[in-house]
């Protein structure tokens, strides 16, 4: 059988919540790391939560990360897996860099904020430059879910951006890959519409 949509299996807690998610708009979505099923996807979502470090280790140890790269059709990032698109991260615990899968030119670092409190968790607006397929339907500055403490900054592959201490990146887009900040799978009405739009990019 074809599994035209598929789930990376990157051990995040958050993969059940995205596939019960995908199933209530009425699609069957496969949650998997084999590589022939990632490399044969109509549509592939990436997420993650936890550590950068530890996430491109085991895309790594699989060969998940050249399946990620070489990848033709539409890709979501989710999080973590957004921040994984860009060329390195500084979450690192002993200072090092981590070089990720570099495929959006920029990087991701700590939010920078002495007044609020870290991790980023809640609801926050969301405002995304005209024309946005992926948030075709929605209304300009609707809130989703957040829960993070790194970001990647504003740069020319931001699509939305949203304020949180300063400004950062809630989703990117090059080519096939899309990325968010946010959860739209814990983010009501507004993120199932967001998935909706990327599951008919």
């Amino acid at each position: 059988m074809t599994k035209d949509i598929v789930i990376i299996d990157t051990g995040s807690s958050n993969i059940s919540s995205l596939k019960l998610a995908i199933n209530r708009l009425g699609y069957e979505v496969y949650v998997s790391n084999d590589l022939k099923i990632i490399r044969n996807s109509k549509k592939l979502f990436f997420p993650g939560i936890g550590s950068a470090e530890y996430i491109m280790n085991f895309i790594k140890n699989k060969n998940i990360d050249i399946e990620i790269i070489n990848y033709k059709n539409f890709v979501l990032g989710i999080c973590l897996g957004m921040q994984l698109f860009c060329k390195y991260s500084l979450e690192s615990f002993n200072g090092n860099i981590i070089n990720t899968l570099n495929i959006i030119n920029s990087s991701s670092r700590l939010i920078k904020s002495n007044r609020l409190s870290i991790p980023h968790v809640g609801w926050n607006n969301v405002v995304y430059n005209n024309n946005n397929i992926l948030f075709k339907n929605i209304p300009q500055g609707e809130r989703f879910y957040f829960i993070h403490s790194y970001i990647v900054p504003i740069n020319k592959n931001t699509i939305s951006r949203t304020f949180y201490g300063e400004y950062f990146s809630s989703s990117i887009r090059l080519k096939n890959f899309f990325g968010v900040q946010f959860h739209p799978e814990k983010s009501g009405l507004a993120g199932s519409l967001l998935l909706k739009n990327f599951l008919s990019v």
